[in-house]
């Protein structure tokens, strides 16, 4: 059964720094007309920096549409065009004050599947050296490490809530566990 949605025309509604948004009007697989109210992200970037003591580096940071200070891996947006691993490379530095010898890909996750395009590309960082933090204007956030065993704990019991950390944990502890990393 072909599931493919046909886009018959697209509206754009707003246009922003990080986003755009778009209401379309779509061709079902039946034949039926529809509405998606999609919202277009450049994507983004998680690192998982693992020291040789099996620690990750996480970062606090608040996050105003929830109103809360969250706990999650470093990561960032990508900017239009942006190479992922040359991204991740960046905001490990700029958000942690490291650089990493190696650098692996762990995949990508689509985080808001419903209505946004963003993909957030996934890596484990490891060899880490201690350079200078760079925050961008207007960043705030306090940098603490975490035994890999303590953050899963802290995944497992909702205390850790970001999608993008909450895989990227459980991959690196999953990798880690089987000796692949």
């Amino acid at each position: 059964m072909d599931m493919t949605e046909k886009t018959l025309s697209e509206k754009l509604i707003y246009s922003g720094r990080i986003l755009d948004l778009h209401v379309d009007e779509i061709e079902l697989p039946d034949g039926k007309k529809s509405i998606r109210e999609v919202v277009e992200h450049h994507g983004g970037v998680c690192v998982a920096a693992l020291t040789q003591n099996n620690e990750l580096l996480f970062v606090r940071q608040y996050r105003y549409p929830y109103h809360t200070v969250l706990l999650e891996l470093p990561a960032g947006k990508l900017e239009k065009g942006e190479d992922p691993l040359e991204a991740g490379v960046r905001e490990l530095e700029e958000e942690c004050g490291v650089k990493a010898e190696t650098v692996i890909p762990m995949g990508q996750i689509y985080p808001t599947v419903a209505y946004c395009s963003e993909i957030i590309h996934l890596f484990v960082a490891k060899g880490l050296i201690k350079s200078h933090q760079h925050l961008d204007d207007g960043e705030f956030l306090s940098v603490e490490k975490i035994g890999i065993n303590e953050a899963v704990q802290l995944v497992m019991d909702g205390e850790i809530s970001d999608s993008k950390t909450v895989a990227l944990v459980l991959k690196t502890a999953r990798l880690l566990d089987e000796g692949k990393i």
